[in-house]
């Protein structure tokens, strides 16, 4: 088999090439239009850009026969790529000797151990966790434990934040307010949102909407990601979540940390909240926990997952909940994570990719952004992302699009990607930009 660890892209014919444009509409047909509207707004065409047959380390092969580099890796969730790897070795083990369990009624001994470790990431040593399927359902998880453990429905939230479409979450989005109005009636009402700062500017600003929030007295608990991740990759002034961990300490809400993105070693640290110090009530993960595999976790407190033992039974459950297959990645990826290697990789390569980035970028007035493998390109007005993006996937280069209007190229490459691919996609971002065809 030939070793593509070391290759580029490789397009054999253009995108989407005519055997994805057949499956592409088999897709419109028979796929809920919501996503065909989706790809429109985003791409200019609902079709699709191409289908994806396979992958192999840092890239994805279509049923056409191109290669492309994948700077996406799955929204984040494939952080050691499409296999071979230690986790993927680790699953197909577990897949051999049990696949499902039953639920929280009879735990399996891969379950248990995750647990353990899970819960001893977090700075109460009696936390607690309650595993789940996705990141939505992990901070649905801490949404309901919140409001049990306050008895207050209330939730302070931030504009441009994302952290699921699950009707708990939704409430909360400040991504796109189209997302929610469907179903206003439906969500809960008491939800405010906080303008989310990027500089020492905004901070108190933030903070001072955020206090006179809090003062109302029906504020359960304030949910936060430590890096606007879909938003845009906006990156906080450091004492952001310091601050807001003193405002809810003051007022008892709850500090929710939606850890989902930033988790798990790709911001440069196992996590970006713990690392600064923070002790959140209920701490969210999800994505690249199972580096793949669906599972999520919702790490509480003591006093805050106490609030769950009630006269009346309530629980928060479901029949894939806790998993052998997702416990068992996800233990692969905390034995990865474990010595701190990978995240140190992370952090290097990052930074070394952002810095040469930010002065190629700088002449096309494009702001580069980002902690660890979260890194935005905003675009100036002038260009239009879509078209970029676009222009990308013609090239071989799989990114997605974050930002309320699609102006910034997001990259969320494997955590241990090639640096010559990194290298490789710079030179072609440039000579998109430099050819420029893709002007708005």
């Amino acid at each position: 088999m030939t070793n593509v660890r070391t290759l580029g892209p490789e397009i054999v014919v253009a995108p989407p090439g005519p055997r994805s444009r057949e499956l592409g509409d088999l897709v419109n047909e028979l796929e809920c239009p919501a996503f065909s509207t989706r790809r429109k707004s985003r791409t200019e065409s609902s079709q699709l850009p191409f289908v994806i047959e396979r992958g192999a380390g840092s890239f994805l092969f279509d049923v056409d026969g191109n290669r492309y580099v994948d700077l996406a890796s799955g929204f984040g969730a494939a952080s050691f790529g499409h296999g071979p790897s230690v986790v993927h070795q680790r699953a197909a083990e577990q897949a051999l000797q049990l696949v499902q369990g039953l639920g929280d009624l009879l735990p399996t001994a891969v379950k248990v151990e995750l647990m353990r470790r899970l819960t001893a990431l977090h700075p109460d040593p009696h936390a607690k966790v309650l595993l789940g399927q996705s990141g939505a359902d992990a901070v649905t998880a801490a949404i309901k434990t919140a409001c049990l453990a306050s008895g207050k429905s209330g939730l302070v939230a931030f504009e441009g934040s994302y952290h699921g479409l699950s009707y708990a979450p939704l409430a909360a989005c400040g991504f796109q307010p189209s997302f929610r109005a469907p179903f206003h009636e439906q969500l809960n009402p008491n939800v405010s949102f906080a303008p989310f700062p990027t500089s020492e500017a905004d901070l108190e600003e933030t903070l001072s909407v955020v206090e006179r929030a809090l003062e109302l007295g029906n504020v359960g608990a304030l949910l936060v990601e430590p890096v606007l991740g879909r938003g845009g990759v906006l990156v906080p002034p450091r004492a952001f979540l310091p601050r807001l961990a003193e405002l809810t300490t003051r007022s008892g809400a709850l500090l929710i940390v939606d850890e989902i993105w930033t988790g798990m070693g790709r911001s440069g640290a196992l996590s970006l909240s713990l690392e600064q110090g923070v002790s959140p009530d209920l701490l969210c993960f999800g994505k690249a926990l199972g580096a793949s595999f669906p599972i999520s976790a919702c790490i509480g407190s003591e006093r805050a997952m106490a609030a769950w033992a009630r006269s009346g039974q309530v629980v928060h459950t479901s029949t894939h909940a806790g998993a052998p297959l997702g416990c068992a990645a996800a233990l692969a990826v905390l034995d990865q994570l474990a010595d701190g290697e990978v995240v140190r990789a992370v952090k290097t390569h990052s930074d070394a990719f952002r810095r040469d980035a930010a002065a190629t970028l700088a002449p096309f007035g494009v702001e580069v952004r980002g902690v660890g493998w979260m890194v935005g390109l905003a675009l100036p007005d002038a260009v239009s992302g879509r078209t970029v993006f676009s222009q990308l996937l013609a090239r071989g280069y799989v990114t997605t699009l974050g930002g309320a209007n699609g102006q910034v190229i997001v990259l969320t490459p494997q955590l241990l990607i090639e640096p010559e691919l990194t290298a490789g996609f710079l030179e072609a971002f440039t000579s998109v930009l430099a050819e420029g065809g893709a002007q708005a």
